[in-house]
């Protein structure tokens, strides 16, 4: 069985990672690169707590859920790719003495940690938070290997973008991840035994599962060399904890009485025990939830008041429904082919913590690109055909992200009488939303100097960034886009009269 998990686990590490590469412009072709996150049954829970709907795709995670109701915790040796790869650092870089080993593998209360974590998540996804997608597994490694870990390893050996990336805040991830990394050095698979709110998840609905590691307490000579190796500290020795079974089967090749197997209970089978859970502890941890939500909500945010800099991608939901969905996995910000979706930091509050935003000194929305839609596993960016995101019929009016403002102060023709044009010739709308005014006025020296001075028509203009990323004036353009006059707001609009939005 253990050889088996193997071949399983290097299966779904490498299944993770070909989608993690092939979710790139250049290479889909149609795979279902958001699998694993739809199968996420954390996902699909506090995507339902928040917004009582179950997205199509995530009704995947019944595949994890069912079979766990019967065989317990499967998923997190042989599908997760993140319990694989701690598991694989903690095998290969953890050399103790038997006796450590022992010690080190027993379970300890610190283990229930995970539960309160849980907890915390789902009751802030109950009130309306969604922010299960900070610490949920798969979410947090696709956000770090998208973010952190591909972009350093670009250019290197493999192309892994059409050009190197940088992310906004990419060190505080890479940080993350390498320290939940590093900690299985000092604790065998840290994360999943202490910290993993989808481990905690599947634990509380694998205690009855029927079929389990048992043990024979005939044959049981108490040797403990079944501890040596296990990954779930769950004490296979003694009374099994079924909720911290790992079924990594290690165990069951450790022992050399042969008085363990996986399977339905016999007549000499040892009891197990119940999930160790302290109330008091729990309910504190409700408390403490529910007395963070009002504290979140009442805190300044894009949810809150309109934002500038919290531009959103072409099909985002309004902002408090895109919060209520987005699981920060960072797949958009994987797709998009000019780097110009970046995980957010404080911008939009820290509910919208690795949210994706538009900055348009690093990129700019491609005119006729809707990829990041089609890859969100929660719609929280609601896939839109090129038709609705550039107004074509039968759609009236495109999709607009915000809106260009000059600063004329460092505007070239109006600040320094240089002509330059980059603004206007790169605008992709059809008529231009940059137009120009001809005029003639004296230089220094008393010659005539002709030039182009632009002016933004704002009912034309969709926030698409081009103009901002291009613009010649490169430390701080002198012409910013900013969220105001987004189709998907009512409120973040431009007081006037008439609509110019």
């Amino acid at each position: 069985m253990r050889a088996l998990r193997r071949y399983h686990a290097v299966f779904f590490l490498g299944l993770f990672l070909f989608f993690l590469v092939v979710n790139d412009f250049r290479h889909m072709r149609g795979y279902e690169t958001s699998l694993f996150l739809e199968l996420d049954p954390l996902t699909a829970l506090g995507g339902f707590l928040t917004s009582h709907t179950l997205y199509k795709g995530l009704a995947w995670s019944l595949v994890i859920l069912l079979p766990t109701l019967f065989f317990g915790r499967f998923f997190c040796s042989w599908v997760c790719p993140l319990g694989i790869l701690n598991q694989g650092i903690s095998h290969f870089f953890n050399h103790r003495r038997p006796v450590d080993a022992y010690k080190l593998n027993a379970y300890r209360p610190i283990f229930r940690v995970k539960y309160y974590i849980l907890t915390a998540l789902l009751i802030l996804a109950g009130m309306g938070a969604l922010q299960t997608g900070l610490l949920d597994p798969i979410a947090l490694l696709e956000r770090s290997m998208i973010v952190a870990i591909l972009p350093a390893m670009h250019g290197k050996a493999w192309d892994f973008y059409q050009h190197q990336p940088y992310f906004h805040g990419g060190i505080l991830i890479t940080l993350l991840v390498l320290a939940i990394l590093l900690a299985n050095r000092f604790l065998t698979r840290f994360w999943c035994r202490v910290l993993c709110p989808l481990g905690a998840l599947l634990g509380v609905f694998s205690l009855r599962a029927p079929f389990r590691i048992r043990r024979d307490v005939d044959r049981c000579s108490a040797c403990s060399r079944c501890l040596q190796f296990c990954q779930g500290g769950c004490d296979p020795h003694a009374e099994l904890r079924v909720s911290e079974c790992h079924l990594c089967m290690n165990c069951i090749e450790a022992c050399p009485e042969d008085a363990l197997h996986f399977g339905l209970a016999q007549p000499r089978s040892s009891v197990q025990q119940p999930l160790d859970l302290g109330r008091r502890r729990l309910v504190e941890t409700g408390v403490t939830a529910l007395a963070l939500y009002p504290m979140l909500r009442t805190s300044r945010s894009a949810y809150s008041n309109p934002a500038p800099d919290v531009i959103r991608p072409p099909g985002s939901l309004p902002e408090a429904d895109f919060l209520a969905r987005c699981i920060k996995c960072a797949a958009c910000m994987r797709v998009c082919p000019t780097n110009v979706l970046q995980p957010a930091l404080l911008e939009s509050g820290l509910e919208g913590l690795w949210t994706p935003i538009l900055i348009n000194t690093q990129g700019y929305c491609e005119h006729h690109c809707v990829l990041c839609g089609q890859v969100c596993p929660t719609a929280a960016i609601r896939p839109v055909p090129i038709a609705e995101k550039i107004g074509n019929k039968p759609y009236t009016h495109p999709i607009k992200l915000g809106t260009a403002f000059f600063d004329r102060g460092r505007c070239l023709p109006w600040a320094m009488h240089i002509p330059c044009i980059v603004c206007e010739e790169m605008c992709p709308t059809s008529p231009k939303a940059i137009w120009f005014q001809s005029v003639t006025i004296p230089g220094r020296d008393g010659k005539p100097v002709d030039l182009k001075q632009p002016f933004v028509e704002p009912a034309r203009c969709i926030g698409c960034g081009i103009c901002e990323n291009k613009c010649p004036v490169v430390d701080q353009a002198a012409i910013r886009v900013t969220s105001v006059g987004e189709t998907r707001s009512q409120r973040n609009r431009m007081i006037l009269k008439g609509d110019i939005s």
